[in-house]
């Protein structure tokens, strides 16, 4: 069991199997009725959140600042890493408020770090909230954070195989990015059979392919930022 955030999976039998599951029922609800009350003062106050969630180096804020310049809505951005304010000064440098939560040893971000973050941020009304989590593929999966919509970003770089692999992630998602597509003629990575595995594990998630950097794909990812389903 993580030590961190209680990630255990009921399959794993190493010691005391009984005693470990109560503690991850317990963790989870817990921030299960915080989420409830994060969703209920977004709704409220009329922000679209969206909960980015990747490996580390999956391209999470180089599209974040893309789609800010581009996007035409107010937008704020809640930073998750273990350590730094990088990724918060590069988005700062686009003009959108942000917050950085440090989690230091942790693994992801839960309901009750976004409540606080959400209390020293305060999002326009009306603004599309972006929650860039701790870079990860297991444990962010787990936590549910007050979101209306879950995204997913995996870079074909990182090799085949992910959504079979961290089912959790995959199945948890509204819509899979499959981003750095600019790199396929370099990197040995089928994309048909990536797709056949996201539909395995999720068959209703949205798929779109995009780059970052090169632009690919990115007016499909706006559209589906501004869909009327936000509402």
């Amino acid at each position: 069991m993580c030590d961190t955030c209680g990630c255990s999976d009921s399959a794993v039998r190493i010691t005391d199997h009984t005693h470990t599951v109560v503690m991850e029922q317990d963790i989870l609800a817990k921030n299960d009725e915080l989420a409830e009350h994060n969703r209920a003062h977004l709704r409220a106050s009329d922000v679209f959140a969206i909960n980015l969630m990747s490996s580390p180096g999956a391209g999470k804020t180089t599209l974040l600042e893309r789609t800010i310049r581009a996007l035409g809505v107010p937008c704020a951005v809640i930073e998750g890493d273990q350590e730094t304010l990088l990724d918060a000064e590069r988005i700062k440098a686009t003009g959108a408020p942000v917050v950085q939560i440090n989690t230091g040893a942790g693994c992801h971000l839960d309901a009750a770090m976004l409540h606080r973050a959400l209390h020293a941020l305060a999002p326009a009304r009306g603004s599309t909230l972006f929650i860039e989590n701790v870079g990860n593929l297991v444990c962010p999966a787990l936590f549910d954070l007050g979101e209306a919509a879950r995204v997913v970003i995996l870079s074909v770089t990182e090799g085949p195989g992910k959504p079979v692999k961290y089912p959790h992630m995959f199945a948890a998602t509204d819509l899979v990015l499959l981003n750095k597509v600019d790199l396929l003629p370099y990197v040995d990575f089928d994309v048909a059979e990536f797709e056949r595995d996201v539909r395995r594990v999720n068959p209703s998630a949205a798929l779109l392919q995009v780059s970052a950097t090169r632009g690919d794909g990115l007016t499909d990812w706006y559209d589906w930022l501004r869909r009327p389903a936000r509402s």
